[in-house]
């Protein structure tokens, strides 16, 4: 999920900083891997799940690096501004550098050796004080053309984002909504198979609910994509209690039906057809790079760091394993749902009325408040790619195109097609792994370049990435170009043999 995470300036403890980042990671993705787990097979999925776990951790520890590498320069460089600003003073006043050295501290420089204070300074220098998002880290370590790549695969994979939104809002809804007022009340995860031809109400057919509700989430959300709308920290607040409500019910339920010896789930061990979906779905369930800056800029001690993303990751695996392993034992593969939260809608599975609503439709609520903060990051990034210094925009250009042009696209995908596993697949397979793997990569080796080069070769950064060696900035690059041809022949194939 994209977007910011906190306000600017607003301190926060490791640990509410790991619970943030739990949140972060843990969103709609979560939804969808229960169904690619059971279409790869159970063993192919647990290892592709620790492996990405794995990649992703090894990324996120090369943004922050980067992060604190940009937060020295910019320290660097306003230092070298006073610097001047102080020399000018200096000449301007008649006073001799000498006379300035006795001023500020005579004793303190000659009894304090220049390499201890060397060494202190480069050691301070590094600290992560300053919030630097990913599109300034660009700007600040590659070239022009690098720059622009960089802005491309953000608001590609921006785009998917918003497009999962537009097309997991009416598909929840068109699926509540038609069991309940049609012929199969109550079935939705019953395993009956419907076709977008099939009756919801009357006359009106299930692909016509779904566009007639897609509309309906245009027209209501939409607007805010020609305003500024930011997170507040009730909204999160509130949409983070609904998500582990819902999780953590899913999870129970799976494992109460499991205990009652009422699981239908009989999945393979590996099905090679189905790894191209799963590593999609792996890929955008560990995104949280392009937010990291946003995340860990507030937490007041960053000394362990490293020690809490270890452990957040391994929660993260261990609560996706365990949604994932309760869900393809307690239903079988076909039965279930592009969203794992629609297959608690049955009657048979839970009798309570209430929380069969909440769960089918709580991607409804959660996912309706992210999509204007997504939306407007997505325009600002369009913004932000064409803006030139010193230029502005026409109001026509700035209120009514680049909203147009951030709204439309999506939502025509979204109408487009409502298959969710897909639309994640291609969206973490793509622009996914280049924010997730490639970029990181590349900002880690060209921030250390950068490092060696202003702040010389002995100069170390303390949240230096524990993956120091060349090796696995070569490792992820390698791995990253891989994985594009490995899908996109994967995509081929599978197009070929239809």
């Amino acid at each position: 999920m994209a977007g910011g995470i906190t306000d600017t300036g607003e301190l926060y403890s490791p640990y509410v900083g790991l619970v943030y980042m739990f949140n972060l990671i843990v969103g709609t993705g979560a939804l969808t891997m229960p169904k690619a787990f059971a279409t790869a097979g159970w063993l192919v999925s647990l290892i592709l799940l620790l492996f990405l776990g794995f990649m992703s951790y090894m990324t996120t520890t090369f943004v922050v690096e980067a992060m604190a590498a940009a937060n020295a320069q910019l320290r660097w460089k306003r230092m070298e501004k006073h610097k001047e600003d102080d020399e000018d003073e200096d000449s301007s006043s008649g006073v001799s550098d000498s006379d300035v050295l006795l001023h500020d501290g005579y004793e303190r420089a000659e009894t304090r050796p220049i390499l201890s204070v060397q060494r202190r300074g480069s050691a301070n220098i590094f600290e992560i004080t300053e919030r630097v998002e990913m599109g300034q880290m660009a700007s600040m370590f590659f070239n022009k053309v690098g720059v622009n790549l960089f802005y491309f695969c953000i608001i590609i994979y921006l785009y998917g984002d918003l497009a999962i939104y537009a097309a997991a809002v009416p598909v929840s809804l068109m699926q509540v909504t038609c069991s309940v007022t049609g012929n199969h009340s109550c079935s939705v995860g019953d395993g009956t198979k419907y076709n977008d031809t099939d009756k919801c109400w009357g006359p009106i057919r299930r692909i016509d609910a779904y566009r007639l509700y897609l509309a309906a989430f245009t027209l209501l959300l939409g607007p805010f994509t020609f305003f500024n709308v930011q997170k507040t920290k009730y909204l999160q607040i509130m949409t983070s209690l609904m998500r582990w409500i819902a999780f953590i019910l899913m999870i129970i339920l799976a494992l109460i039906r499991i205990g009652r010896g009422q699981a239908e789930g009989h999945p393979s061990m590996a099905q090679l057809s189905g790894i191209r979906n799963l590593f999609g779905v792996c890929v955008y369930s560990f995104m949280c790079q392009h937010s990291l800056p946003s995340l860990i800029t507030p937490i007041s001690k960053k000394k362990h760091i490293n020690k809490l993303v270890v452990l957040d990751y391994i929660l993260i695996l261990a609560f996706y394993s365990l949604l994932s392993f309760t869900a393809i034992y307690c239903f079988r593969n076909d039965t279930l749902m592009d969203m794992y939260t629609l297959n608690f809608t049955n009657c048979e599975i839970i009798s309570v009325a209430f929380i069969r609503y909440f769960l089918g439709l709580f991607p409804v609520f959660t996912i309706s408040t992210n999509f204007p903060i997504i939306a407007v990051t997505l325009r600002n990034n369009w913004k932000t790619l064409f803006h030139r210094e010193g230029g502005t925009y026409p109001w026509v250009v700035d209120r009514i195109v680049f909203p147009a042009i951030t709204l439309i696209p999506p939502v025509l995908v979204a109408f487009c097609t409502h298959d969710l596993e897909s639309l994640v697949g291609i969206t973490g397979a793509y622009a996914g792994n280049g924010i997730q793997y490639l970029i990181p990569a590349f900002l880690a080796y060209c921030s250390r370049k950068d490092t060696q080069l202003v702040f010389g070769s002995g100069t170390v950064n303390k949240h230096l990435s524990p993956f120091r060696h060349t090796f696995w900035i070569v490792f992820v690059l390698i791995w990253g170009f891989s994985c594009f041809v490995f899908v996109t022949a994967n995509i081929v194939l599978s197009e070929s043999k239809l």
